[in-house]
């Protein structure tokens, strides 16, 4: 049997070798705005996108460009909900613009972090996102409310950031919380593979389109095929 695993990684930033990633990638989180890229950005991350084959996901934030997304806020859950709306529905316009659709969504940063453990917020952003598949780390309150009423999940992995004894990211102020060598993240990501949907390559690196390659190569070597992990899930409403 046929062992398949998604790479995706974060794109739109206006800090990402867009082009070069999505060479590589599987899946594609796509910044809506808050944290990063603009309505042009995204026109042009899911037009090349869908010239690769690459799925297209909604990368929702807190409305902080300063902090690039990475600070948590106090928001209340009704705005918050409408945000989150405002930015899959900005992500989702420039997509059918090119031929393609939001198949999933996945918060970035500091929103990522903070809706893996707090309900409020996390029943907030699923209001807000419809009925769209989610993507996220194995344990998150997020996934699980959203299995619960009924949507698609994914669980990821982060090759590339070390982790705490009890499976969180180290913060990124942190010595050696962002791993640098390609090789190692592959390693890392081989080992990860078996028991993940998709491993994750943080665009916003230096040598992001290194290690996303690094990755892939190792992990074809090792007899894994890479394709999105939402093919069974998706469809273009």
């Amino acid at each position: 049997m046929q062992a398949y695993v998604d790479l995706n990684a974060d794109l739109g930033e206006e800090v990402t070798d867009d082009a070069g990633l999505l060479q590589v990638v599987t899946s594609a989180n796509v910044a809506c705005g808050y944290h990063a890229g603009s309505r042009a950005i995204m026109r042009a991350v899911c037009a090349d996108a869908v010239r690769h084959g690459v799925t297209i996901g909604a990368q929702v934030s807190y409305r902080d460009r300063a902090n690039f997304g990475r600070v948590e806020h106090e928001v209340n859950p009704v705005v918050l909900e409408r945000q989150v709306a405002e930015q899959v529905g900005a992500l989702a316009e420039a997509a059918r613009a090119e031929g393609g659709f939001v198949a999933y969504l996945k918060p970035h940063g500091a929103l990522y972090h903070r809706v893996a453990s707090d309900p409020v917020q996390a029943r907030a952003v699923l209001a807000g996102s419809g009925k769209l598949p989610v993507l996220g780390r194995p344990g998150s309150l997020l996934l699980k409310l959203a299995a619960e009423s009924g949507r698609s999940v994914r669980h990821e992995g982060f090759p590339d950031r070390a982790q705490t004894s009890d499976g969180h990211l180290v913060p990124r102020d942190q010595p050696g919380a962002v791993l640098q060598d390609s090789a190692a993240i592959a390693a890392r990501a081989l080992e990860m593979a078996g028991s993940l949907d998709s491993v994750c390559v943080h665009g916003d690196t230096p040598d992001a389109v290194a290690h996303a390659r690094a990755v892939r190569t190792l992990l074809e070597e090792n007899g894994w095929s890479l394709r999105s992990c939402w093919l069974s899930t998706a469809s273009n409403p």
